[in-house]
């Protein structure tokens, strides 16, 4: 059975030294520097780099190129962990493995032991400003050019554009029938730069820009898979592991706005009562709730990585199911901790609004809410996931 691990159990060492434990790496280094991440949103690089040192970015790629051989589980657990300190780490990372599960299954080798080895970031560039979060049908073109391929696009969110080493880009195919073929282009590459700033509501550390390709040329070896083939890779490999891991993160924010809530109920008293707001039963009552809404989800999500685990036939439908359900909970959550701890959680140095503006975006980001909602109205109906109104 595939089931979440505990996380102190999660040791991710690289193949030639020892490494700090993933939960060294985000007391002692992400949750210090989360702040100010939010406060100026800047890039999270220190960050990175540590958790690179610790393995994690190599967690998913095979051992036979000097990974961890990790799993999906393994993918959530890490995640969660992370998120629990600072979300925009934790969204870097999840993007990451969403692009090595394409690299680790077509991508070249050199790319997938820098990967292993901690030494190479990579992400996904699949919304589109012209498809916005319909991820599945990019505009984007690749053509044919003396030998190589050209690609135009506009992308739209690109979690660390400008960052990362490496970008799994969508296109419609070249010649191919089929919505969308998968390719990996270098940071660098001429033609490829990011198109804007951003200075978001929440995940401000995530650098998640838009980009954009102007007679960009890659080598035809860049393509990942067939041509017309990426949205069957898509949703074999990308889907699961954003949609399990961006529950994760959601689940990560809901646990850290927990913990803050009853710290602050437990300290923050009523004098002329001589009681803590602890022992407000209405207090109790609305933590309750909360505590049990997030043990729901996570129960949901632990499920989700059974029916994969055990191939279970409604593995795709809980897949389709799992963001959605740990988004809502997510926004639900941070506004019930928000009104539960009432006008301190207004203050930044609880840490309280900052999980709560990050809590919102996977709401939103896609594939969003309704959208999930939609295929699985679909799925459940007889429906085909794609398809007219």
């Amino acid at each position: 059975m595939t089931a979440l691990r505990s996380i102190e159990e999660l040791v991710l060492p690289t193949a030639l030294t020892p490494s700090p434990t993933l939960v060294d790496v985000v007391d002692r280094t992400i949750a210090p520097s989360a702040a100010e991440v939010d406060r100026t949103g800047a890039f999270p690089r220190a960050d990175l780099d540590a958790l690179a040192g610790a393995g994690v970015l190599g967690l998913l790629s095979s051992t036979d190129v000097g990974g961890a051989g990790g799993s999906l589980a393994d993918v959530a657990a890490t995640v969660e962990r992370i998120a629990r300190a600072d979300a925009s780490v934790a969204m870097v990372v999840l993007m990451h493995y969403a692009a090595v599960s394409v690299i680790e299954a077509h991508g070249p080798d050199d790319v997938r032991r820098a990967v292993a080895a901690g030494e190479h970031l990579s992400t996904l560039a699949f919304s589109e400003r012209g498809s916005r979060s319909h991820f599945w049908a990019p505009v984007s073109t690749a053509t044919a050019a003396d030998g190589r391929v050209r690609l135009d696009a506009a992308k739209s969110w690109v979690t660390s554009a400008g960052e990362a080493d490496s970008y799994v880009w969508s296109s419609r195919p070249v010649t191919a029938d089929g919505p969308m073929t998968m390719w990996l282009v270098p940071a660098g590459t001429p033609g490829v730069e990011v198109a804007g700033e951003f200075d978001g509501f929440g995940l401000r550390g995530n650098a998640s820009r838009p980009m954009a390709a102007d007679g960009a040329l890659v080598d035809t070896s860049a393509r990942l898979g067939d041509d017309g083939a990426g949205l069957d890779i898509a949703l074999g490999s990308v889907l699961p592991t954003f949609l399990v891991g961006n529950a994760a993160v959601s689940l990560g924010l809901m646990e850290a706005l927990l913990d803050e809530a009853a710290a602050h109920l437990t300290s923050a008293r009523l004098e002329h009562l001589g009681q803590s707001l602890a022992e407000q039963p209405t207090s109790r009552l609305a933590f309750a709730a909360l505590r049990t809404r997030v043990d729901v989800t996570r129960a949901f999500l632990t499920d989700t990585l059974a029916a994969l685990g055990y191939g279970r036939d409604d593995a795709t439908l809980r897949v389709l199911q799992v963001k959605a359900v740990a988004a809502e909970a997510a926004a639900e959550v941070a506004d019930g901790v928000m009104r539960l701890c009432g006008g301190a959680a207004f203050r930044k140095e609880l840490g309280i609004e900052r999980r709560y503006r990050d809590a919102l975006a996977a709401r939103v980001m896609a594939p969003t809410t309704e959208a999930l909602h939609d295929f699985v109205g679909r799925a459940t109906l007889g429906l085909p996931l794609f398809g007219g109104a």
